[in-house]
C-alpha cells in the first residue's frame, strides 16, 4: 500500500536538487495532462514516485531543432501547439501581443508552415488566439480563454501562476462540492453509492501515488453523478483535470495519508446514510484539509477561514 511504501521511503529518503530540506514535510505534484496536446503519462513511469519530487507530464522539446522523424507527420503540430499554448498562458505573450508570423514560427520550431497553421487552428479553438489575414495572431484577453479545456488547465499547471490557480480551483469546488455530496445523500441510487463506496476504498488500497489519485478523481466524480443533475457532469471536467491534470499535494508524512483517507471516508458515510447537511460539512472540512496544505506546503502563508 502506499502509505506503508511511504514509511520505507521515509526512513531512507535523500534531499535532492527539486526537494525542499528532508527534515520538512515535502509536497508531491503530480500533472498527468489529458489533453488532445498533452499525453497523459503511463503508470509504469509514475510508479515509484519519491516524495518531494516534482512529476511532470512529458512535453516533447520541438524548439532550436527539427522535428525528431519518429513524430514528424501527423502529430507534430500537436507538439508545436503545446509549446506555445505553454509560452502564452506562462505570459510570454501577454494578452494583446502580436505572435511572430508563420514563418518565424517555422524557423523556430523547423517545420513546415503548414504545421504551424495547424498549431495555431488548435490554439484558437481553445480561445486562446485570434487571426486575421495581414495581421497575423495575437493573443486574447484572458477571459476569453477555454479553462475548461484540459491542455489549458495542463499548461497552468506548468506555470509561473500555477499556485494562484489553483487556489481559484479550490474556490470553484467550494461553489460545487458540498451542494453535490447534499444531492447526492438525498437521490443516490444504489447503484450510485456503489461507484462512491468502491473508489472510496481503492483511495485506501492504492499501492502507488498515480492510483490513489486516480481513485480520488473517481471517487468525486462519481459524487456528482450521483447528484442528479445534469448541468454538474460538465463542471465534472474541470474537477477531474484538477485533480488529476492539476496539482496533487501529498505530504511525505503517513498521518496526513491516514487523516485524508478519513475526511473522504466520512463523505462517504454520511452519503450512504442520507444525510445531506451531514455531506455538506464533510465536503468543506475535505477541501478545508487541502485548502492547509496547500497553504503551508504550497507556499501560499495560512488559508483563509472559511
Amino acid at each position: 500500500m502506499l502509505i506503508a511504501a511511504l514509511r520505507r521511503e521515509a526512513s531512507t529518503a535523500t534531499t535532492s536538487p527539486l526537494c525542499c530540506a528532508a527534515s520538512e514535510p515535502i509536497a508531491i505534484a503530480i500533472i498527468e495532462g489529458r489533453g488532445d496536446v498533452a499525453k497523459k503519462r503511463q503508470d509504469s513511469e509514475t510508479d515509484g514516485s519519491v516524495a518531494g519530487e516534482i512529476v511532470v507530464a512529458p512535453v516533447r522539446t520541438v524548439i532550436g531543432r527539427p522535428m525528431s522523424p519518429r513524430i514528424a507527420g501527423t502529430f507534430v503540430h500537436f507538439s508545436v501547439a503545446n509549446e506555445i499554448g505553454q509560452r502564452i498562458v506562462r505570459g510570454d505573450y501577454p494578452p494583446g501581443s502580436i505572435l511572430p508570423n508563420e514563418a518565424e514560427w517555422s524557423e523556430m520550431f523547423g517545420v513546415g508552415r503548414s504545421v504551424v497553421r495547424e498549431a495555431i487552428k488548435m490554439l484558437m479553438a481553445k480561445n486562446l488566439l485570434a487571426s486575421r489575414p495581414k495581421i497575423g495572431s495575437w493573443v486574447e484577453p484572458r477571459e476569453r480563454w477555454n479553462l475548461l479545456d484540459r491542455d489549458v488547465l495542463t499548461w497552468y499547471a506548468a506555470s509561473p501562476q500555477r499556485h494562484d490557480f489553483l487556489k481559484t480551483v479550490q474556490e470553484f469546488r467550494y461553489i460545487i462540492e458540498p451542494e453535490a455530496a447534499a444531492l447526492s445523500a438525498v437521490r443516490r441510487s444504489a447503484e450510485e453509492m456503489e461507484a462512491i463506496s468502491r473508489a472510496c476504498r481503492e483511495m485506501g488500497q492504492a499501492s502507488t501515488l498515480s492510483e490513489r489519485t486516480a481513485a480520488d478523481t473517481r471517487f468525486h466524480l462519481a459524487i456528482l453523478r450521483a447528484a442528479g443533475n445534469e448541468l454538474l457532469l460538465p463542471l465534472g471536467a474541470l474537477i477531474d483535470s484538477a485533480l488529476e491534470g492539476l496539482f496533487v499535494f501529498v505530504t511525505r508524512e503517513v498521518n496526513d495519508l491516514l487523516h485524508a483517507q478519513d475526511l473522504h471516508e466520512d463523505i462517504e458515510r454520511t452519503i450512504r446514510l442520507q444525510r445531506p447537511e451531514a455531506a455538506r460539512k464533510a465536503v468543506r472540512r475535505l477541501l478545508a484539509n487541502t485548502d492547509e496544505i496547500i497553504a503551508t506546503r504550497g507556499g501560499g502563508g495560512r488559508p483563509e477561514r472559511r
